[in-house]
């Protein structure tokens, strides 16, 4: 018999702020058919009490954890679509602007509290084999976990160009064919959002590139070849929910945690 019940999707942030990206994750993977449960290292869950796990942007993971010290000098340098999508655009956007302004998830440099418990959660879900989403800090943090490592700094690869560090689409990337990520967003080339200045830069054992910015090459989505769904989007697709082919990602999230 079909279960009806709803899969409960555990989401991971900081203690301190990330309000709003908890916000629009939680009406992501609602959206999805889902049920969120927000995770702190204040307020721990279990994975036994999950079906699906997103590790959500914020604090950058500790340089220990992949074999660096840390870089104190990385700083942040400041398609198609429907006609019913711009206007959702021009309505959202504006929104996404002031609430993450003011709760954004990244209030301190690093959080060993966090690392700690989402390094143990993402442990525990791959060994029951239940299907992991990394959005931005998770994204890099299933790259360490695998024993990968991490660029500090990718301000040295916007020779020509700025970098981008904006809530709006305005990053080009170019998808790898065949990759799942192909299949959850139905095409090769797309825009997406991007706030982060540390990348991809060893991959762990069983990584796989699926997706890369133009002109840089940088990682922006990454998928595990052992594991149905265990992915990774350096873009945060929870401030692009009014585009269809980002919510694709949350639905076969929860479409992989219900079976």
């Amino acid at each position: 018999m079909f279960d009806k019940r709803k899969p409960v999707i555990g989401v991971c942030g900081p203690d301190e702020g990330g309000g709003f990206a908890w916000i629009c994750t939680a009406v992501s993977v609602w959206l999805a058919g889902g049920k969120p449960r927000r995770i702190r290292p204040s307020a721990p869950i279990s994975v036994n009490e999950l079906d699906g796990l997103i590790l959500g942007g914020g604090a950058d993971i500790e340089p220990k954890k992949y074999g660096q010290e840390r870089n104190v000098k990385a700083y942040l340098h400041k398609n198609k679509r429907t006609i019913f999508e711009w206007v959702l655009s021009i309505i959202f956007f504006p929104v996404y602007w002031v609430f993450r302004y003011f709760q954004h998830t990244k209030k301190y440099p690093v959080d060993l509290e966090r690392d700690k418990l989402e390094f143990h959660l993402l442990k525990k879900a791959l060994e029951q084999h239940k299907p992991v989403l990394g959005v931005c800090r998770g994204m890099q943090l299933i790259n360490v976990h695998f024993g990968g490592t991490l660029h500090q700094d990718i301000s040295a690869f916007y020779a020509e160009e700025p970098q981008v560090a904006t809530i709006f689409p305005k990053k080009r990337i170019s998808i790898e064919k065949g990759s799942k990520m192909e299949s959850l967003l139905q095409t090769d080339i797309c825009n997406v959002n991007g706030l982060h200045y540390q990348a991809i830069d060893k991959p762990g054992t069983g990584i796989k590139k699926s997706a890369s910015e133009l002109h840089t090459d940088i990682w922006q989505a990454l998928e595990h070849t052992d594991f149905p769904f265990v992915i990774g989007v350096q873009w945060h697709p929870e401030y692009l929910l009014q585009i269809a082919r980002q919510r694709n990602i949350f639905k076969e999230l929860v479409k992989e945690a219900r079976s």
